[in-house]
């Protein structure tokens, strides 16, 4: 499985630095012969996707390296790194394009027109980038790699910046040439808005932020769901990168020999690992009868959580209609 998800996740870096590449041929020709600021602008994106995109490429290398001596749970955790030097490059790209935008407007001087080029090239791109952002984020999602679901996340975002400059040529093809810098505006703020995005998304597997709720209940059902084990408190799930470390503490019966206690421990860690998401787990057994048990609050909030979810779903399979065979 392993071996699979380092061939799909470089293989897909390669396509879309395959495709920016080309990209970036064929708006740049068009700029060079008409001048258009909305294919310029259009360019610039897509030089700065072509950037980002080799240091996808070297990045996903390195990220799918296996488990060393001095990394001995592998190499996933760069992945958020490479996506903040994705959105780097994307603000980077947004600035130089608004800037440029502006000072067109203040100044007057207005693109030429693209003309028929422009429109097939800003359309084919549109369609380009809509068939790259359902593939990445395919993949992206399905291999859990927060680095190709930025990239999605920028292809989409660009099938909308592709519809502002298209906008800009038509404007300026049907003499009103102010609307080829302000389409150029449009696409720089969709260009910012993507690095907003990619931060927004990433900062959460740096900072170690919790999961979502959903998980962490099922984590805590998964413990409690063992018949030797009489409660569970201290849960704690966290980001390490775009995996997920567990801890918490169960309570079994205190009469139990070691060799028992242990082999439940093995059984709820292995029983959480299930989840995709998951990567360590580490499960403290207290004693019952010590009492070391105390309210935890989270954990019962979460208990609560997952009850009423079962129940909410329980009741959607009786309300909705049979199927027809």
């Amino acid at each position: 499985m392993e071996g699979t998800r380092k061939a799909v996740i470089r293989r897909v870096g390669l396509v879309v630095l395959a495709v920016n590449v080309a990209l970036v041929v064929a708006k740049g020709a068009v700029w060079w012969a008409t001048g258009s600021l909305a294919i310029g602008s259009e360019a610039v994106n897509s030089l700065a996707d072509v950037a980002y995109s080799v240091i996808i490429v070297a990045g996903l290398y390195l990220t799918t390296q296996p488990p060393d001596f001095e990394h001995p749970h592998g190499h996933e955790r760069i992945e958020p790194f490479v996506a903040l030097f994705v959105a780097l490059g994307v603000f980077a790209a947004g600035a130089g394009v608004l800037w440029n935008a502006t000072t067109t407007v203040l100044n007057g001087t207005y693109g030429r027109s693209a003309g028929l080029t422009g429109v097939v090239v800003l359309v084919g791109t549109a369609g380009v980038k809509y068939g790259l952002y359902r593939y990445c984020l395919a993949v992206g999602e399905g291999r859990r790699s927060p680095a190709i679901v930025a990239t999605a996340k920028d292809n989409r975002n660009d099938i909308l910046t592709a519809g502002a400059a298209l906008a800009g040529v038509v404007g300026a093809a049907v003499g009103v040439p102010v609307l080829d810098p302000i389409a150029a505006g449009v696409v720089s703020l969709g260009i910012l808005y993507t690095g907003y995005e990619i931060v927004r998304d990433n900062l959460n597997y740096l900072v170690g932020a919790a999961p979502p709720e959903e998980l962490r209940a099922e984590i805590l059902g998964r413990a409690l769901a063992h018949p030797d084990v009489r409660g569970a408190h201290d849960v704690v799930a966290h980001y390490v990168g775009p995996e997920i470390d567990v801890s918490l503490h169960i309570e079994v019966e205190g009469d139990m020999t070691l060799l028992e206690a242990h082999d439940i421990e093995s059984e709820v860690v292995a029983t959480i690992r299930e989840l995709p998401d998951v990567d360590d787990v580490f499960v403290h057994v207290d004693p019952k009868e010590l009492g070391e048990w105390k309210e935890d609050e989270e954990a019962e909030r979460l208990a609560r959580f997952r009850t009423a979810t079962e129940e909410a779903q329980t009741n959607a399979r009786r309300t909705s209609p049979p199927t027809e065979k």
